[in-house]
């Protein structure tokens, strides 16, 4: 498998001659969380699992972008849960950033390794364990799945960014490119979690503007992006946060590629009793 360079939070605590100044951001339109900020204090433990702990960086908030949760997770050896989600309408992308995990979904076994995506319906009886010597780090991304009468909800599968192509976007000889782990064309899917990838000089050449709302992590590399009417500086690490019809451009100058972790919310009306309504 191809030596991915993806971004792992180590965690601790700044020292006391760190200066306060930082790129933290939180507007109406977006937010910026840097890599600074995952420090031991902001970590959250949750019921039923075992030696691990988690960074929550994009939850529903009134007002703001209101479809998804997303964690990153961290479990030592040993560590796990057999009961890790305890709301039975959440359907969940993992995806592995280091170590090794075991999973099993609905009885079937699976192993993730770094790179290692898993997507689990809404409902399904899952269970992580890590079984490894080294302690291991993956993103958990959360949204209530919106069920449809007359089309079947979509199975679980399990897979890696290696056995996915980039997808190149048009006209651009490949310097704008998305990995894509769910077929855009499969409507049973309400939410896709893909791989951008810019390479040195890639640029989104327009401002996006659209419903959909957006978590991205930087997986690896630096860029410069603008949201809304500011142009920030992002690096591996980074989070931004978008809510929906926030104005996005991006431009990566190098000296590597810059990819980050994208979530979005897709193939579902607009509901008038609010996004967390069924």
């Amino acid at each position: 498998m191809t030596d991915r360079n993806y971004y792992n939070v180590p965690g601790g605590l700044p020292p006391q001659t760190q200066l306060l100044t930082d790129r933290a951001v939180f507007t109406t339109a977006y937010a910026v969380i840097p890599k600074g900020t995952y420090s031991d204090i902001v970590t959250s433990f949750l019921p039923f699992w075992q030696k691990s702990r988690f960074w929550v960086i994009a939850r529903p908030l009134s007002g703001f972008s209101e479809t998804f949760s997303h964690y990153i997770a961290e479990v030592e050896s040993g560590g796990g849960s057999e009961r890790p989600e305890t709301d039975a309408s959440a359907e969940a992308v993992l995806f592995v950033t280091t170590g090794t995990l075991d999973i099993a979904i609905d009885g079937e076994g699976h192993t993730l390794e770094k790179g290692g995506y898993a997507f689990i319906p809404a409902g399904a009886e899952w269970s992580l364990r890590n079984a490894g010597d080294a302690t291991s780090q993956f993103h958990w991304i959360r949204k209530r799945y919106q069920r449809l009468e007359g089309l079947d909800a979509p199975e679980a599968f399990v897979t890696h960014e290696d056995l996915h192509n980039p997808v190149e976007m048009p006209d651009t000889n490949g310097a704008w490119a998305t990995t894509r782990f769910a077929d855009p064309e499969d409507l049973r899917h309400d939410m896709h979690v893909n791989i951008v990838t810019f390479r040195p000089g890639g640029v989104i050449p327009f401002a996006e503007t659209h419903v959909m709302e957006h978590g991205l992590f930087v997986l690896e590399g630096k860029a410069v992006y603008r949201l809304n009417q500011d142009w920030v500086e992002v690096e591996a690490g980074d989070y931004m946060w978008l809510r929906a019809f926030c104005p996005q451009a991006c431009y990566a100058g190098g000296p590597g590629s810059f990819r980050y972790l994208l979530y979005k919310d897709v193939n579902r009306h607009m509901s008038f009793s609010g996004p967390m309504v069924q």
